[in-house]
């Protein structure tokens, strides 16, 4: 069991194998031209494996992966394959290009839910997000996750004056697609130039969604990151990721392990532990993670702890999104 000094029990690790991408979304990886981190530097596929091994024998039941975008590495489908023989609930999250290709890699491996991030359902507007002209392609790989009965999820980071009127759109959407949209507060990393006037909040969230629906509230499940609601006659749902208005820090079990092998206590952590380089030195890394998840900040990595729209992010140090893991 790994705990940290609140006496939160820590069981899921989400794990970035890259921190590559293959879409240019400026709240994550601003810049077109981006040093990716050398392939020497980055868990190779034995590491990822001997590391995932040494969580689950501490009782870690669940694993996401993710990126950048993770399959985009070319090992991928070893990596995955691999870890879906261990005992534990094995998800991902995905911009969505490479399902069609990966899709008997992801059965085999009994994944049955993917989370694909879409900020816009507009093809005009997703190019402009991502500059890549791939949003078509997405969309036909989401209908095909579900022809294959496996849970979607779409994780869409809401922000006021770019994808906002769009919420409602997206609650339509689930109108007849056994789909959960996660709506996601704008949050500050390095790079991604956030201000507190492009954050569309929780309450303003439901609002909106209320002026044309009937919304319920869903008991949450325990360790649940999102508030859940549904509307009455869709057949999908949606939440809500309220991170910045109200975060769900008491009850958070994830440990992030990024693509360098470094351990990430908490998304905004301002530290972190190099298990990579002492797994390489053949040293006992058990040890630095449990320093490290017992090092744990009570909320927000102790750095945001101030209301959002006072917040300063210039001052928060940590890294930019895409080389923590989304």
């Amino acid at each position: 069991m790994i705990a940290d000094s609140f006496g939160r029990v820590h069981d899921y690790l989400r794990i970035s194998l890259t921190d590559n991408c293959n879409f240019r979304c400026f709240y994550c990886m601003p810049e077109e031209e981006y040093d990716f981190t050398p392939a020497s530097r980055l868990m190779q596929t034995q590491e990822i494996i001997q590391l995932a091994k040494i969580f689950v024998a501490q009782g870690v039941k669940k694993i996401r992966l993710t990126g950048g975008e993770p399959l985009v590495r070319k090992d991928a489908a070893e990596i995955i394959s691999a870890l879906g023989k261990l005992p534990v609930e094995l998800v991902m999250t995905t911009n969505g290009t490479r399902i069609a290709e990966m899709l008997p890699v992801l059965k085999e491996a009994g994944i049955k839910t993917i989370n694909i991030s879409l900020d816009t359902l507009q093809p005009e507007k997703f190019f402009m997000i991502t500059r890549r002209d791939l949003f078509h392609q997405i969309r036909a790989n989401i209908e095909l996750l579900l022809q294959h009965k496996i849970k979607v999820k779409i994780n869409m980071v809401v922000m006021k004056g770019l994808n906002d009127l769009e919420i409602t759109d997206f609650i339509t959407w689930t109108k007849h697609n056994p789909i959960q949209i996660r709506f996601i507060e704008f949050m500050p990393f390095s790079g991604n130039k956030w201000t507190s006037n492009k954050m569309f909040s929780l309450e303003e969230i439901l609002a909106a969604i209320e002026k044309d629906f009937t919304v319920l509230p869903v008991k949450a499940e325990p360790n649940d990151t999102a508030k859940s609601f549904m509307i009455p006659g869709h057949e999908g749902s949606f939440a809500i990721i309220s991170t910045m208005t109200a975060p769900f820090c008491s009850t958070c079990n994830r440990m992030r392990l990024t693509a360098d092998g470094k351990l990430k206590n908490c998304l905004f952590s301002d530290g972190e532990t190099d298990l990579l380089s002492a797994l390489r030195k053949q040293e006992d890394v058990l040890p630095l993670i449990r320093a490290s998840i017992w090092s744990k900040k009570k909320e927000l990595g102790g750095q945001l702890t101030t209301h959002f729209e006072k917040l300063e992010a210039d001052l928060i140090h940590n890294r930019s999104m895409i080389t923590i893991g989304g």
